[in-house]
């Protein structure tokens, strides 16, 4: 189920149909002595194919936090296997929410040829696999790849060294600043990376442009994702100050009827709500998988599958096991979880549906 607007797409069943229809449509109207009902066929024909139903919901695979201890160009068997089943699960996308790399090590800096190295494990590991499988990619910096610090100045160029040659091929919305803060379209869903490598608030200048975005795009599609590293509130156990605590910007995500905003960072999986916004946690692929606030025992590694539906629905779920095949029961989970004055509630516990437009909560 790749991307229509991915390369090598040009003759799917799903545009042969829609070739066929219009075609039939074509003869529809010839045959019509009615202005009314030859100028409505006419108003079907005009309607671009991306605006269309879909007959299937828009898959998305989530991947994150994949590197190992500072410096490491090694991956574990779990990234290798994480990847052979996304491939199997044939995602119109693939996202990653950060820390592709283990970079920011401090004492001694790593140098380019090092990070360079990392990429080219990396590369190995997962890029080239998705790319040879034709599943379009999307990144967002994580503070081992990409940090915003000063000290990190080094790392985050060779971040954007390593990508501006790799940009996907997905109809871009705002592509200015790829691949720190941009958009994109798949079918009827609209998608933002936002740079967060940081803790504590989004810069206004950022703010400013995700407001516009949202409102100027937004309301053209039927699901609105953000992702991005270092999440709004808090999930994990160690990670209690490690978030962005920006009311602000989620005043922005309500206004933007954003459904659905992914993030790394705390290393363990959890489908959030609060507000009117479900907030997903990944789990980790790499090292030091992370218990959820409020419990003692270690997330398992996994990644987030999103099944975005035409009627507005948004269906998450994560998969772990040895082969990335068996759900994660929200049973599993806590029913909510709370630090600073904020609580988020597991999403199929909501204290209301969320509505539809924003993707509702499904199971």
């Amino acid at each position: 189920m790749v991307s229509g607007l991915a390369a090598g797409h040009h003759n799917s069943p799903m545009l042969t149909s829609w070739r066929l229809m219009k075609s039939h449509l074509q003869s529809a109207i010839v045959k019509a002595r009615s202005s009314t009902i030859a100028g409505l066929l006419l108003c079907v024909l005009a309607t671009p194919l991306a605006a269309q139903p879909q007959a299937v919901p828009t898959r998305v695979v989530v991947v994150s936090d994949l590197n190992e201890s500072y410096g490491s160009t090694r991956y574990s068997a779990a990234v290798d296997d994480a990847v052979r089943r996304t491939v199997a699960l044939a995602p119109d996308l693939v996202i990653s929410t950060g820390d592709m790399i283990a970079g920011q090590r401090l004492s001694p800096p790593l140098d380019a040829g090092e990070v360079r190295a990392m990429w080219e494990a990396f590369d190995r590991h997962v890029t080239t696999p998705l790319a040879q499988a034709g599943l379009p990619f999307a990144v967002t910096p994580g503070n081992h790849d990409a940090s915003s610090g000063e000290r990190f100045a080094l790392e985050r160029e060779l971040y954007r060294a390593q990508w501006l040659p790799r940009r996907p091929a997905l109809d871009f919305v705002d592509a200015a600043d790829y691949p720190f803060n941009y958009a994109f379209r798949v079918h009827d869903s609209l998608f933002v990376s936002l740079d967060t490598t940081h803790v504590g608030h989004l810069s206004p200048q950022y703010k400013r442009w995700l407001d516009q975005l949202l409102q100027a795009q937004g309301p053209k599609y039927r699901h609105r994702v953000v992702f991005s590293h270092v999440p709004l509130w808090p999930f994990a156990v160690g990670r209690e100050r490690d978030y962005l605590g920006d009311p602000e910007l989620e005043a922005i995500l309500q206004r933007g009827k954003v459904g659905v905003v992914l993030s790394g960072h705390h290393h363990a999986y959890y489908p959030g709500y609060k507000d009117g916004v479900r907030f997903v946690s990944q789990g980790c692929l790499g090292a030091a998988p992370r218990a959820l606030l409020g419990t003692s025992q270690r997330s398992s590694r996994t990644i987030t599958v999103l099944e975005l539906e035409a009627n507005g629905n948004a269906h998450i779920e994560a998969y772990g096991g040895a082969d990335f095949a068996q759900p994660v029961p929200r049973s599993t989970l806590p029913p909510r979880i709370a630090a600073h004055g904020v609580t988020l509630v597991r999403d199929d516990l909501a204290p209301r549906p969320v509505p539809a437009a924003a993707g509702a909560v499904t199971r």
